[in-house]
């Protein structure tokens, strides 16, 4: 009987423990948390790929302030002398920001399925004719019966000339002789060799070659004469390219490299002693070369709908000449990344 009593008391001394346990909790659960309502986003790594040259001057300072830790995202880079070291990268998920040559951008999206959009044109024209041993070159009519040395046979630049040349009333295939070489290195041992020589060079091997020959003239700068033209397109060399599934998930990513791309971009432009010695701390460009050659290498940011219209009037002309310069077609719509409002 003692013992029944007794387990009686134990049982209702546990209910009173928990009853007055849960009386307390609700106090505890109403208590606010310190961040109540706050949404802590972990900053985003991009991993960014480049070439060497003017493709990737513009991001110097982005790489410098990554290492610095004052980006909002976080930053790897990969750079490479050649596109096609980096390409694979890009589509097998490796790199999610790839700088390439604007062409290879559209090639590239017709070759994977629209795997990749075009975030920004980052490069202009870099191409110019520079003149060695005379004034000759004055305007375009100048070039009829000329020889031009030049580099880039079947790529961008062989179109861009052909398409200057034609829209200025002259034939490429017979009133002009177009000696094509393999290296800019070329033309500057032809320079060499000969007292007078006309070519198309683009920077930074014109800096290169002003270093070699300092009465080297340069006697057009073809971004400006295809500006000239105003036609609503634009010389482009360069620009970036994403990963589309990349661009998809973090949106929010793409839009602050595109913000801090473009600051990269001003203070390479505004500051260009201290730039060339970032591009020559990244193995970019030697930095003697780079302090000379920033100012003509027409480094931009430009994006959305301006650079869209920009970018296809361009791809026109390349498709016109030879379809396979784009991939076989134009690029559709969804090809350039468009930041929404």
């Amino acid at each position: 009987m003692k013992r029944n009593k007794l387990l009686a008391l134990l049982l209702s001394l546990c209910l009173l423990v928990a009853l007055c346990a849960g009386c307390g909790a609700p106090k505890e659960a109403a208590a606010p948390a310190p961040d109540a309502g706050k949404t802590e986003t972990e900053a985003v790594t991009i991993r960014l790929g480049g070439l060497k040259g003017p493709t990737s001057m513009g991001m110097v300072k982005l790489l410098a302030d990554n290492e610095a830790g004052t980006t909002e995202n976080k930053y790897t880079f990969t750079m490479a002398g050649s596109a096609d070291e980096l390409t694979p990268k890009l589509l097998q998920g490796e790199l999610d920001i790839l700088a390439v040559p604007a062409n290879l951008g559209a090639i590239l999206y017709n070759n994977s399925q629209g795997a990749v959009q075009y975030l920004a044109t980052n490069t202009l024209g870099v191409i110019y004719i520079v003149e060695k041993g005379g004034s000759t070159v004055t305007d375009w009519n100048s070039l009829k019966g000329q020889t031009i040395y030049a580099t880039g046979k079947g790529s961008t630049p062989e179109y861009a000339l052909n398409y200057l040349l034609k829209q200025n009333g002259l034939d490429p295939a017979s009133d002009v002789t177009i000696q094509w070489k393999s290296e800019p290195t070329e033309i500057v041992a032809q320079m060499a060799a000969q007292d007078h020589v006309i070519a198309m060079l683009p920077q930074p091997f014109v800096t290169v070659a002003q270093g070699k020959f300092p009465k080297l003239k340069v006697a057009m700068d073809l971004t400006k004469e295809w500006e000239a033209l105003d036609n609503g397109s634009q010389l482009v060399t360069a620009g970036l390219v994403v990963r589309a599934e990349f661009a998809k998930e973090h949106p929010d990513a793409v839009a602050t490299f595109l913000k801090e791309y473009a600051a990269s971009t001003q203070y390479v432009n505004d500051n260009v002693k201290e730039a060339a010695a970032l591009v020559g701390q990244y193995n970019i460009v030697d930095a003697a070369v780079a302090e000379k050659a920033i100012p003509a290498c027409n480094i931009v940011c430009v994006t959305g709908e301006e650079m869209k219209t920009a970018l296809s009037g361009y791809f026109q002309v390349l498709f016109d000449q030879n379809p396979k310069a784009v991939g076989g077609q134009m690029p559709g719509d969804d090809f350039y990344y468009i930041l929404k409002d």
